[in-house]
């Protein structure tokens, strides 16, 4: 049965079943209908002695648990709907559209510039299961490289500005003894006969071949008879490594951020694998973090929130800037000091959240006392409290 018909062939319509049927009610129902259409019944009718045999080919597919999983995992990975249009003239679709079976599973039909869909898969899928089945040209697969997962303390203004930092690696890579091959000293490893090479296998799909990491090799490609010491036949190593790492501008503590092809080295020319950092941050004396803002707490004394002010604000970094206190600023007021912040992907800043802080004096003159008893009596007149008071007692 060629592979065209595996897929056109509904063998659960044929029976008359439904995709979840059991074994007896498989059974059941093919009982009925060989006894219909068995050739004793009807002799000298070949439209019934065709029946009989799409039934028993249905029956030996669905009945054997092994075949059946193979059946319906062939039809839900290309879709039942296939069918439908490969059974008209030449594969021809309602609508002018055409293609033919044998192209997809690499038959006989024209090759576009080596587009064919069964090379944009790779040779995925190939009709028989030979060991070379679904192989490519070429050597050993190339394999990506590990990612690798590091992390760094930085200060409050490195974080923020971003730096460049020193980050010391441990992965895996070639083995130094054994140049990576995974074969003693005076040996070499000899290309695996069951993938050819390629560290893909077959794995037998029925009428298809589904291509899979060579099991005898683990998809290398090669078989080391006479081991490293130090690898083990494996062909990889530990190795450590300093590179310089550029951490971006604004990051936070907690973060983790991937460096691309910053990890361990790939193999037979793949591409490396990407570096993960996670990110520590080390508290400042002065300034914190909202989001993509800086805070500060900055004092101011009474006179100043009172009567109004013009203070200097520290930045963190650079000279400080002048902040424009109003007269009745209360304690805990917030000011918004523009593009002072913590720099943004797109080139802008966050700002500068400066929180006054209304000092009250620890200790005070007789001068300070005195002027300020005249202030107290100066704006003598309701209890402030009063109305919080009266508020408290009609809840």
């Amino acid at each position: 049965m060629s592979t065209k018909d595996y897929l056109e062939k509904d063998y659960y319509a044929v029976l008359g079943v439904p995709k979840s049927a059991t074994a007896d009610e498989i059974k059941k129902a093919y009982r009925k209908l060989a006894r219909q259409y068995h050739p004793d019944a009807n002799q000298g009718s070949t439209e019934t002695e065709a029946k009989f045999k799409e039934v028993s080919e249905a029956y030996d597919v669905l009945s054997d648990g092994k075949r059946r999983k193979e059946y319906d995992e062939a039809r839900t990975l290309f879709g039942s709907g296939l069918g439908g249009y490969a059974g008209a003239p030449g594969g021809a679709r309602p609508g002018g559209f055409s293609f033919d079976l044998g192209d997809l599973f690499g038959g006989t039909g024209q090759q576009g510039a080596g587009d064919r869909i069964g090379d944009i898969f790779g040779g995925l899928f190939n009709r028989g299961g030979g060991a070379g089945a679904g192989r490519t040209a070429g050597t050993t697969r190339a394999r990506r490289g590990q990612d690798v997962e590091s992390e760094v303390t930085l200060s409050f203004t490195e974080a923020v500005e971003g730096a460049t930092v020193s980050l010391r690696l441990t992965s895996s890579s070639a083995c130094t003894v054994c140049a990576g091959t995974g074969a003693k000293a005076g040996t070499t490893p000899r290309v695996c006969p069951t993938c050819e090479g390629t560290g893909a296998a077959s794995r037998n799909l029925g009428n298809f071949a589904f291509s899979e990491p060579c099991r005898d090799c683990k998809g290398r490609g090669l078989l080391v008879d006479d081991p490293c010491p130090v690898c083990e036949g494996s062909g990889r190593g530990k190795s450590t490594r300093t590179i310089q790492a550029r951490i971006p501008a604004g990051v936070g503590d907690g973060q983790r951020i991937r460096l691309k092809g910053k990890g361990a080295p790939g193999e037979n020319g793949g591409p490396a694998g990407d570096l993960y950092v996670q990110i520590h941050v080390k508290p400042h004396a002065v300034f914190g973090r909202s989001g993509e803002n800086l805070t500060i707490t900055v004092p101011v004394t009474f006179a100043e929130a009172a009567l109004g002010a013009e203070i200097k604000v520290p930045i963190l970094k650079g000279l400080p800037v002048t902040l424009r206190i109003p007269e009745g600023t209360p304690n805990g007021r917030t000011f918004r000091v523009r593009g002072r912040g913590v720099p943004r992907k797109d080139g802008t800043k966050g700002d500068l959240l400066a929180t006054v802080e209304v000092l009250v004096p620890q200790r005070l003159d007789d001068k300070a006392r005195g002027a300020l008893e005249d202030f107290r009596d100066a704006t003598a007149g309701g209890d402030p409290r009063a109305e919080l008071i009266q508020q408290a007692r009609s809840e």
